[in-house]
């Protein structure tokens, strides 16, 4: 049966939303239309999306986020997460540890079918690791989150037992993600071509068309039988059919929300969520991403990062407290730490990121860098102390961008020449795997604070098959490598707790990163749209409790 959208008050961005709970704060503000009675089926909701539109619509491909966006609303995973934090069931009902956590069996919902009419059962889940795991589907934050998967059997049809190489405290936590949600195993023996076209799930709505550079058409999945145990009501959608449109620039994407052409728009800008904040019929959604903060990684594998004197200098003369609170107008706060704010575990360390440009000059002197050019630039045995800084224009805000010409200029003081280069993302990519940057700025999302052992590990040096390598302060410290690796072992949660801590503390005393603030998740939304909240998870939309006031 259906039970009334749970709706509630929304929070604004200026309020400091940190606490993991908030994450799935509800709808509507006081003043705004409040749900008048039961709520309402059918209608169209259009949603307009600022990220780079995907190359493909299956998230085992790559695994980026805005693949996570859309999947969202067509693919499901074995287990989701509560506002709380909490692993909670979705496609799996239950599972069970081995004593010594070298095997898991989940029991599955018996009742579930993927659109296309596959029956979803323990060898559809086998395939789907599988698929995830094969080189040539290219996956790369799905691949790494497997890495510790030895092999998965069916057990029954209900039970799948997955065998790991050795024990891995993060695994409920990577199964949560929508990169490793589950999909048809029919659909996925198609070619590439056609599965990134049309991925087939077991979610509330069904993809019907795309086409690119315009938008996605999906239509409501009429036998739904699936929701996560956190949602609002059961059964199917409340929408008949969802428009997804990419709308890259900001202020176009503001004004088809303000007209009513959209319903739902992400990646809203600071100063459209000010103007949005003066609005009595446009609400927003303020829902950070877990995982990692935004940050610069310094590249460590080479000069002149490979000196920390010099990493700890560049991080001196960053001026980003005054950068982040004049050009992000209150809607994002300073980070001092690798995590999240809304992960529990984050360690914040302001002291380490003072900005002290009398003292950066010092350790560019201790560090041989005492000449200068006629440019005002250091220079050391001839070479000018540059760094290469690629930017994506595909990933990079205006208001980030503009951080980073701060960051530029506040550095040119003391003596470093920053090269901002703005590249589209394939070239950036290009960039990464050729070793041809000193700086850069990676977002990545994984759900826990095992995402450290994915960002900071010697192993992750190493690309995944995709081409793709985490570790891009390439960061290959014996100490920080076996405090991640034990913590990835341990299941005891103090123990756990105390090792990630023990592991942050190394990581920003090495000066390998530069935070910022959370990666911003900033949604902005029609006051007649009820029942929109953001998933636990990555901090991504989920429409199948949505509705529409009209």
């Amino acid at each position: 049966m259906r039970h009334p959208a749970r709706t509630h008050r929304l929070l604004a961005a200026t309020t400091g939303i940190v606490a993991l709970g908030l994450l799935v704060a509800g709808c509507t503000p006081t003043g705004s239309n409040e749900p008048i009675g039961e709520p309402q089926d059918g209608g169209t909701l259009t949603y307009a999306s600022g990220d780079a539109e995907p190359s493909c619509l299956d998230p085992h491909v790559g695994g980026n986020f805005p693949q996570a966006l859309v999947s969202a609303q067509y693919l499901e995973s074995l287990v989701s997460r509560d506002d709380a934090g909490q692993i909670i069931p979705w496609l799996a009902e239950s599972w069970t540890p081995s004593g010594d956590a070298l095997t898991w069996d989940f029991t599955l919902r018996d009742d579930v079918t993927f659109t296309d009419g596959t029956v979803f059962d323990a060898a559809a889940v086998q395939a789907n690791i599988a698929h995830l795991q094969d080189p040539t589907t290219l996956s790369s934050t799905g691949y790494l989150a497997l890495g510790k998967v030895a092999s998965v059997e069916a057990v029954s049809p209900t039970v799948v037992r997955f065998t790991l190489s050795e024990p891995d405290s993060a695994l409920l936590e990577s199964l949560s993600q929508p990169w490793l949600a589950m999909e048809s195993p029919t659909a996925l023996e198609r070619s590439q071509d056609e599965n990134c076209a049309s991925p087939v799930g077991t979610g509330p709505f069904i993809v019907e068309s795309w086409v690119k550079q315009n938008a996605i058409t999906l239509v409501r999945n009429d036998d739904y039988t699936s929701p996560p145990a956190d949602a609002a009501h059961d059964g199917p959608a409340y929408l008949d059919e969802v428009i997804w449109r990419f709308i890259p620039d900001s202020a176009s994407r503001y004004a088809a929300l303000q007209s009513g052409e959209v319903d739902v728009i992400d990646n809203a800008q600071p100063d459209t969520i000010v103007q949005a904040e003066q609005s009595d019929s446009i609400d927003h959604l303020d829902s950070p991403r877990p995982g990692a903060a935004n940050r610069i990684e310094l590249n460590s594998g080479q000069a002149p990062f490979d000196d920390v004197r010099v990493r700890e200098a560049f991080i001196r003369t960053a001026n980003v407290d005054d950068a982040v609170s004049s050009l992000f107008q209150g809607t994002a706060t300073r980070s001092y730490s690798a995590l999240s704010s809304v992960e529990a575990t984050a360690v914040s360390n302001a002291a380490v990121f003072d900005y002290d440009p009398a003292a950066a000059a010092e350790l560019l002197d201790d560090a041989g860098w005492n000449e200068t050019d006629a440019d005002g630039y250091r220079v050391k045995d001839g070479v000018r102390l540059s760094v290469e800084f690629p930017v994506s224009t595909n990933q990079s805000i205006p208001a980030e961008q503009s951080v980073f010409e701060q960051i530029q200029a506040t550095a040119k003081e003391t003596g470093f020449e920053v090269k901002l280069a703005p590249l589209d993302l394939s070239s950036w990519y290009a960039a990464l795997a050729s070793n041809d940057y000193d700086a850069v700025s990676a977002p990545y999302t994984k759900v826990g604070p095992d995402v450290l052992r994915i960002l900071y590990h010697s192993d992750s040096i190493v690309p995944a098959p995709s081409g793709y390598f985490a570790n891009l302060a390439q960061v290959s410290d014996p100490e920080i490598d076996a405090l991640l690796t034990t913590a990835a072992r341990t299941t005891d949660a103090d123990e756990r707790r105390d090792l990630y801590t023990d592991a942050q503390n190394r990581i920003l005393e090495g000066f390998y990163l530069l935070p910022l603030y959370d990666q911003q998740n900033h949604y902005l939304l029609r006051g007649d749209v009820v029942g929109l909240r953001t998933l636990p998870t990555v901090a991504v939309p989920t429409l199948y409790d949505a509705w529409l006031n009209r």
